[in-house]
Order: C-alpha cells, then sequence, then structure tokens
C-alpha cells in the first residue's frame, strides 16, 4: 500500500465494502465500525510487508494507524453492537525479519 488510494482499493477489495464505499479516510473508518455485509464472530486485518506502508507519507500513516485502532476499539465495546456482543477485531502487521533487522540499526 503506496498510497492513501491503494490503502482505500486493498482494504475494499479484501472486506468487500459496498458500492456507496466514499473512498476517502472518512469512509474507510465508517466502513471499519460497519461490516453488516460481512457479519463474522471476529475480523482479523492482516497488513503484509508492514515497514513499506505508505512509506512516503507518516501523516497517511498515522492517519490509518488512528483508523484501524479507532475501529478496533469500536469492536471491543459491546455498547452499539447486536445484542452487545464484543467482536474481536485484531489487526497484525507482518514484515520480514530481514526488514525488522534493518529498522532497529542506527
Amino acid at each position: 500500500m503506496v498510497d492513501a488510494d491503494q490503502v482505500s482499493y486493498d482494504f475494499s477489495d479484501a472486506l468487500l465494502f459496498p458500492s456507496y464505499f466514499g473512498w476517502n479516510w472518512n469512509a474507510l473508518s465508517d466502513c471499519l465500525r460497519d461490516l453488516h455485509w460481512l457479519p463474522a464472530d471476529g475480523y482479523l486485518v492482516i497488513i503484509d510487508n508492514a515497514p513499506q506502508l505508505l512509506p512516503d507519507s507518516s501523516h497517511d500513516r498515522h492517519t490509518l494507524f488512528r483508523i484501524l485502532a479507532k475501529a478496533v476499539h469500536h469492536w471491543a465495546s459491546p455498547l452499539g453492537q447486536p445484542e452487545g456482543k464484543v467482536v474481536p477485531f485484531k489487526v497484525l502487521l507482518l514484515c520480514d525479519r530481514d526488514e525488522e533487522g534493518r529498522r532497529e540499526r542506527p
């Protein structure tokens, strides 16, 4: 996911966002906190190659992480959930071992 447009496309494609998806950060946030078209007992979002996520914009990367954190907190709260049932929503950021080592070295 090299830019905000690619982030929107990848999430929409992976989670089968409805046709009314607005292709912006607010729409991504709204859809991640709804998912009525994709009912499940839990959700796991896996982001592969996380060190290369939005490499040219720390602002966009921060925005995406804030949206994902907001979705995690939303699904963890029984308020507003059907039957007050908490639904796990987890995000896993993957990186390969070589990339992890390079980022830790000064």
